[in-house]
């Protein structure tokens, strides 16, 4: 948004469900030329990690939101000036916000000198003091419902929050925000949960009752006149010691033990000590914040394995001819600044396949079956050193041929490492590749990507002995690259058998690949 000569810098709407973002890194800082479309910082949301470019060129004058801090959308996060422009004081900034929580104070200032004058009244007449007590009775049960009308600036959470305090029954409006304005974050809810704080509010209520000492200094005037009258009755009980035997019986005493088991109330500190947020760690261990996207992973992984009834089947398939194939075609490709990786070869076959096993490439919607004539291939992708995972997706990938299969691959792998995807690249996927057979393994179960209903693992390509047979038709040993790939798929929509034709004929496609027909 441009105001004049300032251009501000808000965060992008990084697809339909993402309401916040996380700046990561600022790649200009204050004072910084920049031109136009250059990159300014990173963001990071719970679905794709990115740079953001400048909108307009000219030097940075401000920046509103450091590395780290979670805003919603649409929040200014920077502001660019003309050319030639000078950096603006960034204290100017907070102070404008500094001015509500001052008028509050002063607010609330007269609020307890009006407060004092009404025990000034309850001293002087006594029938005032007891109207006073009953009139602040009800006002306890009414604080609760205040937060919820918050004038702190916090009355606006965004879907994200909303649901997440949903689904855990937490109160939004108890959990300290740390966004513009006091605003609740999706990182500070999931901190609160994590905590246990959930529990505070109910420990809260209890310090409204101190308004009741106040009343008490009024009565206390009768129980000095009553205090005498037990005087006599002690006597009585002086008169019986006679029967001490009978009074051991019913020993008060040995009763105040047994409330002595209350101790189970000492975990209260422990929850003091979580609300703080504090994690006991051992020798040498270290605490790491987790990232938006590892969020967002954890999330929507545990989301797939409550709503999908994962099953795995698995298959081994003979690569001989598509060994011979890659060895011929890659130079090819090569000088084309192609890649040409197994992957392509099994993305292009996956892909034939599915066309004839609509449901793999479906989705279950409430208690509807939906299929598609196109397919939205997601191939997952690994960040470096383990910082989280993002799937990408080729659109109507089965419009592609091998080459422009392998250089969709390659395209989006170079573009999710370097953080420029866009929104749409990591939506609407219908079907997903994964590939951890690139790091040596040879086998896993991986978590479908909803809304997805089944995913494709990809594994170690070794050569193992295997029985084939010679021109004669009889069978003998020799040595294959074999592969093991893996479908798991939601069984609430696709069956073993159903899944295991789809592996079969993909195996099918794969052993008896023809150059001609890719």
């Amino acid at each position: 948004m441009s105001t004049g000569t300032q251009t501000e810098v808000v965060m992008p709407q990084m697809g339909v469900s993402v309401s916040e973002g996380t700046v990561t890194k600022w790649i200009k800082q204050v004072g910084d030329s920049i031109a136009r479309d250059e990159p300014l910082l990173e963001i990071s949301t719970d679905k794709v990690d990115t740079e953001v470019p400048s909108p307009a060129e000219g030097v940075v004058t401000q920046i509103f939101v450091q590395e780290g801090e979670t805003v919603e959308v649409g929040t200014v996060l920077a502001t660019i000036g003309a050319a030639g422009s000078t950096a603006a004081p960034a204290a100017p900034a907070p102070a404008a916000p500094s001015a509500a929580p001052e008028a509050a104070v002063a607010a609330a200032a007269p609020a307890t000198e009006a407060a004092e004058p009404v025990p000034a009244q309850a001293e002087a007449v006594a029938p005032p003091p007891a109207a006073a007590p009953t009139a602040t009775v009800p006002p306890p049960p009414a604080t609760p419902a205040t937060p919820a009308t918050a004038g702190n600036g916090r009355t606006f959470v965004s879907p994200v929050v909303a649901r997440i305090a949903a689904e855990h029954g937490v109160d939004p409006t108890a959990v300290p925000g740390t966004g513009t304005g006091g605003r609740v974050t999706k990182k500070d809810i999931l901190s609160f949960i994590e905590s246990g704080a959930s529990a505070a509010p109910s420990a809260a209520p209890e310090p409204t009752p101190a308004p009741e000492p106040a009343p008490a200094p009024v009565p206390a005037a009768p129980p000095a006149a009553v205090a005498p009258e037990p005087e006599p009755e002690p006597e009585p009980v002086a008169e019986a010691p006679t029967p001490p035997p009978a009074a051991q019986p019913p020993a008060a005493p040995p009763a105040a033990p047994a409330p002595a088991p209350a101790p189970p109330p000492a975990p209260v500190p422990v929850a003091a000590t979580a609300q703080a947020g504090e994690v006991a760690l051992g020798p040498g261990e270290e605490l790491q914040p987790m990232t938006a996207m590892r969020r967002g992973v954890m999330e929507h992984m545990r989301r797939s394995v409550d709503t999908a009834a994962h099953v795995t089947s698995a298959i081994e398939v003979d690569f001989a001819r598509v060994v011979a194939l890659r060895a011929k075609l890659k130079p090819e490709l090569a000088a084309q600044k192609v890649n040409l990786t197994y992957l392509a070869f099994i993305a292009r076959a996956s892909v034939d396949t599915i066309l004839d096993y609509p449901f793999v490439n479906g989705e279950l919607r409430g208690q509807s079956i939906v299929t598609r004539p196109h397919v939205n291939l997601g191939i997952a992708v690994a960040l470096d050193d383990g910082k989280g995972l993002i799937v990408p997706n080729i659109r109507n990938a089965q419009d592609l041929n091998l080459t422009g299969t392998a250089r969709a691959i390659q395209d989006l792998a170079e573009r999710a490492r370097t953080k420029k995807l866009l929104p749409d690249d990591v939506q609407g996927g219908t079907f997903t590749i994964t590939n951890p057979g690139s790091f040596g393994t040879f086998h896993g179960t991986p978590i479908i990507n909803q809304p997805q209903s089944a995913i494709l693992g990809t594994y170690a390509l070794v050569k193992r002995p295997w029985v084939i047979q010679d021109e004669l038709g009889n069978d003998v040993i020799a040595i294959r690259p074999i592969m093991n790939l893996t479908l798991t798929y939601d069984h609430r929509l696709v069956d073993g058998a159903y899944a295991g034709m789809y592996l079969r004929d993909l195996r099918d496609r794969l052993e008896s690949w023809d150059e001609a027909a890719y």
